[in-house]
């Protein structure tokens, strides 16, 4: 089984396992990151499906592979640490949105409307380098949960359980460093030079996040249940307030919602053949 071979290649510490778990992710970031340089110009089409598909796998991996067994195996039966965590977990992106400005204005250029400037936009070629810095900042901080998720889940000692949910979210990665490398390029920016620069700052936020998680939930058991729910809550909030938002403002609503499905049934399958 693909469980055994993982501990008898990596040892049976959870925490090493977070790390190698960030690791994984981070490297099937840099990965799509680096598609960059061979499909120079993806549609805007192909962009949006693939995005879906990010979503349908997120969605999928919140309830398989923390909501369910946050309630079913840690915490009881009781189902209240595991949704307070998910409504820490979304109040968390939720107010550190307001810090920093939303994926989807650094991706498009677009402001969504609201009451004090309704419909404004800013073209990104206006002001490039200011763009990109917070650009930056932004998917960083969309790149959390899935760190702490990975970590969260080696840390239970599910190893069968965990690998799903790393491969998941690996996948996932895929399409998104494409997505922010796409949206670099597009502000100006070297194509290679970038596309390394996402492997490497996808790294930083989630390989010691993992490992942060794992290292949590092995020194007080108590907080696992809280922290799968927390890594749900964030990851649900990204795909509402952001992926699906964006993928369904250039008409190709179908295209994303195939592509939320797909991902849907491609986790459900690791989650169930893997785990």
């Amino acid at each position: 089984m693909i469980a055994d071979l993982f501990v008898r290649w990596f040892g049976t510490n959870p925490v090493v396992h977070g790390l190698v778990g960030g690791l994984v992710i981070a490297g099937m970031n840099l990965l799509g990151a680096s598609l960059v340089l061979v499909w120079r110009d993806p549609a805007e089409r192909a962009l949006d499906g693939a995005l879906g598909f990010a979503a349908g796998v997120m969605l999928a991996a919140s309830f398989t592979s923390l909501i369910i067994p946050g309630i079913e195996q840690y915490s009881n039966g009781n189902p209240i640490p595991v949704l307070a965590g998910v409504v820490l977990g979304a109040l968390f992106l939720d107010r550190s949105d307001a810090l920093v400005p939303h994926a989807h204005f650094l991706l498009t250029g677009r402001r969504r409307a609201d009451a004090a400037d309704p419909g404004e936009s800013l073209p990104l070629d206006d002001e490039r380098l200011v763009p990109v810095v917070l650009f930056i900042f932004a998917i960083t901080l969309h790149n959390m949960p899935e760190g702490l998720a990975v970590g969260v889940g080696f840390g239970s000692g599910d190893v069968a359980g965990a690998i799903p949910l790393m491969l998941a979210i690996g996948i996932q990665n895929i399409p998104e460093g494409l997505a922010v490398s796409v949206a670099a390029v597009n502000a100006g920016l070297n194509r290679r030079a970038y596309a390394v620069f996402t492997g490497i700052r996808s790294g930083v936020v989630e390989i010691p996040l993992a490992v942060f998680g794992a290292y949590a939930v092995q020194s007080a058991a108590v907080l696992l249940p809280y922290a799968m729910g927390f890594a749900a809550g964030a990851m649900l909030f990204v795909i509402s307030d952001e992926i699906v938002p964006e993928t369904h403002t250039g008409g190709h609503e179908r295209v994303a919602t195939l592509g939320t499905i797909l991902g849907v049934v491609v986790m459900l399958y690791l989650d169930i053949s893997l785990g």
